[in-house]
């Protein structure tokens, strides 16, 4: 949510200007850690441009690592702050992050922290980002937090491009078969299918089958994919509703194969996240709310907000997380171990990328698996084509000779 604030600085200037956050209450914290007194707080709807603009939600992850590494140099080299994102904005090549570089230097120039200004564009940087960016800046240590936000997010970005990758060649087989298949059952099979039904005769079941699709193709093929694109967009509009979003979450942890990768994926990026926020020095409470924000399942989600809530009544993070199926043992007993030996943030660590390993392992199976699989759906389609065309053409050519 997007909220327009006026509020006075320790020296009593009067300031204003936006700032997003999940709710209200998020947005009060965020400015009284950045040491404004509020003196109003208003909601802000988006215009009608802002909503259909995509692009602040989609800014490449590669630009985003680079940009952080460089900040986080540049500071190191004791480059003043604005010196430094007056650089970055002229190096930038995406221009949307140029863009937001140069929001960010105006919104500094006007007396607020750097993590309040980013926290204008918290589709683009997130709330962990953010939080670390607020604890760099409180501690001194901007530039470790940075260089360390570059890592994690470069780790994130090998992830996702593993995954995306081995789906990448069945995703592309599938859609080329279905192409395929709708081309011949519109162009091909109908003069093929004449040919059978001029010689008359009984026709065998899979011939008459075929010929019954290919005149519902022929006759209706653009009601199909109307239909199809009808049926895609019904889904995520589904989706993203409350009980739409619970159902297609809990799916993605039920199907057989699906489960293995996106608990594994969820597990990582759980254990990932709070490894960073830990490590940055955010409390452990505040590291959940911000985790359950961005871990992208609405079942991990309440559940990580239910264990931060029985932390807040003196509860250990292992003890909160413990009885839920969707962590497993090994994840309580390593976070636990973490927690007795106060190193929770390296434990946490070698936990992310033992699940993401298992991602990985996962995924090169998943490949392994649809290529058969594809190659099948191949041949049964094949098969049946001869069986139900090419065969009795071929009969019916031998008889008249």
């Amino acid at each position: 949510m997007k909220f327009y604030y006026e509020a006075r600085n320790k020296d009593g200037q009067s300031k204003q200007g936006t700032v997003i956050a999940a709710d209200q209450e998020k947005a009060e914290g965020l400015l009284i850690e950045n040491g404004l007194v509020i003196t109003s707080l208003q909601v802000q709807e988006d215009n009608l441009l802002e909503r259909l603009n995509p692009f602040d939600k989609f800014i490449n992850t590669k630009d985003l690592v680079l940009f952080s590494r460089q900040l986080a140099t540049l500071i190191a080299a004791r480059v003043p702050l604005l010196q430094a994102l007056r650089i970055l904005e002229s190096q930038v090549t995406n221009k949307r992050l140029a863009y937001i570089t140069k929001d960010i230097i105006a919104s500094i120039e006007n007396g607020e922290s750097l993590s309040l200004a980013l926290s204008k564009h918290g589709t683009v940087f997130g709330g962990v980002y953010i939080s670390l960016v607020r604890s760099g800046e409180l501690s001194g240590t901007l530039n470790r937090s940075l260089t360390y936000l570059a890592d994690q997010l470069e780790k994130d970005y090998q992830l996702k491009s593993k995954v995306r990758s081995a789906l990448t060649y069945p995703t592309f087989i599938i859609g080329t078969l279905f192409g395929v298949g709708l081309l011949m059952f519109k162009f091909v099979l109908p003069n093929l299918t004449s040919v059978l039904l001029e010689q008359g005769g009984e026709l065998p079941l899979i011939s008459r089958a075929l010929i019954a699709i290919t005149d519902v193709v022929n006759s209706y093929w653009w009601l199909i994919i109307i239909g199809i694109g009808a049926l895609f967009v019904g889904i995520r509009f589904y989706i993203s509703t409350p009980n739409g979003r619970y159902v297609w979450d809990k799916l993605k942890l039920k199907l057989p194969i699906a489960k293995g990768i996106f608990s594994r994926i969820y597990l990582a990026r759980f254990a990932r996240n709070l490894a960073t926020l830990v490590a940055g020095g955010i409390p452990i409470i505040q590291s959940l709310q911000i985790i359950s924000e961005i871990i992208n399942s609405v079942i991990y989600r309440d559940i990580i907000i239910k264990a931060s809530e029985e932390l807040a009544n003196g509860r250990t993070i292992s003890d909160s997380l413990q009885g839920y199926a969707e962590f497993p043992a090994i994840v309580t007993q390593m976070v636990r171990v973490g927690e007795e030996t106060g190193q929770l943030d390296d434990i946490l660590g070698k936990l992310a990328s033992f699940y993401e390993k298992e991602v990985d392992d996962k995924v090169s199976i998943l490949t392994t698996l649809l290529e058969p699989i594809i190659m099948i759906i191949l041949g049964v389609g094949v098969g049946a084509l001869v069986a139900g065309i090419l065969m009795p053409i071929y009969n019916l050519a031998s008889s008249v000779s």
